[in-house]
């Protein structure tokens, strides 16, 4: 037997029906014998919905009024009584099973689903297997039009079959004017059989992914600005009605391995990725979540693994993952086990734990953990911040592409740590970046994020001949991802008035970009953290007072840095030298010069990176001029190291650490000051600063 089935939404209606999350309101279902070719009692139920405003469109179409719907039973009680009736319906025909029937996937995949989901509560088993109808009438008539172009409609007029839909009320008509497309499928002359139904999974299953396996682009999405803490099963749950491939969900990782709020889903087939799609900004809480395509080679460079250790570990399947963050380095299986002791057993006792470690043996303090159910997972996350040892122990939910990443990262950790940076990072004389109020500049507003260098030339047209060398600036967010703007530094501020009148709302691939004139000052604020919008600009973090460290004051004025120090860090040891063989001749290489702009300009702030290939590339050192040659000199200087072995680098600090913190730290281990006298040119504040009791001074 089947059950015909037909719904609608309080919004969308026809090929976006659920792709707007508004809540089921109609369900319209008769039960059809195909042995037999009888049919039960019809059967309409209004259902009421969270919200009763109705669209527009909804309004027209069913006719329905949030009136009518105020008085209808909720869903579960719907669904309750749908069961019940249709049992009863059987039972008079003679049957005994059944399976759903509906005019495309949209109702179960897009509607019935999330939506329970949402409202926590479960559906039977019977909406877990449905026939798309428009599936099995191109399967029986192979000269049709194409499964994503048909209707009732359409199919009804390709059959010949004369239904007014004026004649019967809204869903009554849709139901049975499929019944009567089922039974000339039945007819002699086609002998139609339905074999091959559509499944919803239960639950999403998890495993691992190998670089090795091939993955259909067509297959790939991007989620985007998901909650922090959410897991692969919440994610899972927020596609509920799609079928995730196995170990499809991979959770991507920022540079300290933590979880940046994306994550990259495979699907089994186009077919499901497409209908993800549809759930572009729909909400997981209180975040709306946005879907975009993705690739199969993303993927598995998040996903993919190629330890065996990583896939003995994973390869028991069906188990939660746990990971623990901040154990002792001298942590054995053993105390693991003991922490999370025998109300959380872990699967396969010491198999199922796996310690991350670097290339050389030296742990990390990270461990996952393997449990055979959701109960025992909970008991362990329940002793998050208890104490291992002298530390307390972090617990995550965790995935199989996260064990991946993580194990990845860490493995292709060097083992000789890189150079600290220099001391005061400027940037090569090629590459200033414009100051004042000149408005020679542009600002790009709404540029696609997958737009680059090559792109805004283009868009740029003609006027590409009239930017500065290197005058192209991508702005990156905090996760340094582009973040829809760019500046770019014309030749002149009639250039850029030009370009802002041609280029003003100009289409870029699919989306219009806003292009307004501005000052090279402008431009510094928002390239340095700060915002540039109606209400003016808003300073960088960097321009904000009690920031910066007092010391900072002390470049006030042109620095000199002696040999000894500038020693220390050589480009050469760093990056490749971008200086020219002039520059090199102009100056001795005995002094290193700092412009007083660039040390205020980079001293304190250092979270914008921009994006290669217009803007550094390199970290190099500016030529000192003649004058502060002569004044090097003359000058006698005190090394920045009185003894090898007095310049530390200090890893792993608190991010809200502060120069107070450092100076804690080190109590006992004194500087003179005077050891700073000759470092650099001090102003009479900075040198109070430096001289007062402290042990040890920040650089």
């Amino acid at each position: 037997s089947l059950v015909v089935l037909f719904g609608a939404t309080a919004g969308a209606y026809g090929a976006k029906l659920g792709s707007d999350e508004r809540e089921l309101i109609l369900l319209v279902w008769q039960v059809v014998d195909l042995q037999n070719k009888k049919v039960g009692t019809l059967h309409k139920s209004l259902v009421k919905a969270d919200n009763l405003d109705l669209s527009d469109q909804c309004r027209e179409v069913s006719g329905l009024t949030p009136e009518g719907l105020g008085k209808a039973e909720p869903l579960d009680r719907v669904l309750q009584q749908f069961s019940q009736l249709v049992s009863s319906d059987l039972k008079v025909l003679g049957r005994s099973s059944y399976t759903l029937c509906s005019d495309g996937q949209l109702l179960i995949r897009q509607v019935l689903h999330p939506e329970t989901s949402k409202k926590n509560f479960l559906l039977s088993d019977c909406f877990y297997s449905f026939y798309d109808l428009r599936k099995e009438f191109h399967t029986c008539y192979p000269s049709s039009a194409a499964v994503k172009d048909q209707t009732i409609k359409t199919m009804a007029d390709d059959l010949g079959l004369g239904t007014d839909e004026a004649e019967e009320d809204f869903g009554v008509w849709q139901v049975k004017t499929m019944v009567a497309i089922i039974f000339s499928m039945l007819s002699e002359g086609c002998n139609h059989i339905f074999t091959e139904p559509e499944t919803v999974k239960h639950k999403y299953e998890t495993g691992p992914c190998s670089k090795s396996e091939t993955v259909d682009s067509e297959t790939v999405i991007r989620a985007r600005g998901l909650p922090w803490q959410s897991s692969d099963q919440d994610i899972a749950r927020f596609f509920k009605g799609l079928n995730i491939a196995k170990g499809g969900v991979a959770l991507c990782l920022n540079s300290q391995g933590r979880r940046n709020g994306e994550a990259l889903v495979r699907f089994v087939n186009s077919e499901q990725r497409d209908l993800a799609l549809e759930r572009h900004k729909h909400h997981m809480g209180s975040r709306y979540i946005e879907v975009y395509k993705a690739t199969g080679e993303e993927f598995l460079k998040i996903a993919g693994g190629t330890s065996n250790e990583v896939a003995q570990f994973l390869s028991k399947e069906n188990q939660v993952i746990i990971r623990m963050r901040g154990l002792p380095f001298t942590a054995t299986q053993e105390d693991v086990l003991g922490f999370l002791g025998p109300e959380c057993p872990v699967t396969g006792g010491k198999e199922g734990l796996l310690f991350v470690k670097y290339p050389d043996g030296r742990p990390t303090g990270d461990a996952f953990v393997l449990f055979s159910c959701e109960e025992y997972a909970q008991n362990a996350l329940k002793k998050h911040k208890e104490i291992l040892g002298k530390r307390y122990i972090e617990l995550f939910r965790s995935t199989a592409a996260e064990v991946q990443q993580v194990l990845n990262r860490y493995m292709s950790t060097p083992l000789i740590p890189t150079l600290p940076t220099p001391i005061i990072p400027v940037i090569p004389p090629p590459y200033t970046i414009a100051t004042g109020s000149i408005r020679d500049c542009v600002r790009l507003r709404g540029l696609p994020y997958t737009a680059g260098i090559d792109d805004i030339l283009e868009f740029m047209g003609d006027a590409t001949g009239d930017i500065k060398p290197h005058g192209v600036h991508m702005v990156l967010n905090q996760q340094g991802r582009p973040s829809g703007d760019a500046f770019i530094q014309m030749k002149s501020a009639d250039k850029a008035f030009m370009v802002a009148q041609k280029c003003h709302k100009k289409m870029m691939k699919d989306r219009y970009v806003e292009v307004f004139q501005c000052s090279g000052e402008e431009m510094n604020f928002v390239l340095m953290g700060g915002t540039l919008n109606r209400s003016g600009l808003s300073p960088p973090p960097c321009k904000l007072p009690c920031l910066s460290p007092p010391a900072y004051a002390a470049f006030q004025t042109a620095a000199v840095i002696p040999a000894e120090a500038a020693a220390l860090y050589q480009p050469q040891a760093l990056l490749p030298s971008t200086r020219t063989p002039q520059a090199s001749a102009a100056a001795p290489p005995t002094v290193t010069y700092y412009p007083a702009q660039a040390a205020q300009l980079y001293m304190n702030y250092t979270a914008y990176y921009p994006s290669p290939p217009v803007s550094p590339t390199t970290v190099g050192y500016i030529a000192a001029p003649p004058g502060a040659v002569a004044a090097a000199a003359t000058a006698t200087h005190t090394p920045i190291l009185p003894q090898p072995g007095a310049l530390v680098r200090m890893q792993g600090l608190p991010y809200n650490t502060g120069m107070k913190e450092i100076l804690s730290f080190f109590q006992g281990y004194q500087y003179a000051p005077d050891d700073y006298n000759g470092l650099i040119q001090l102003s009479d504040q900075a040198r109070s600063v430096l001289q007062a009791p402290k042990e040890w001074v920040c650089l």
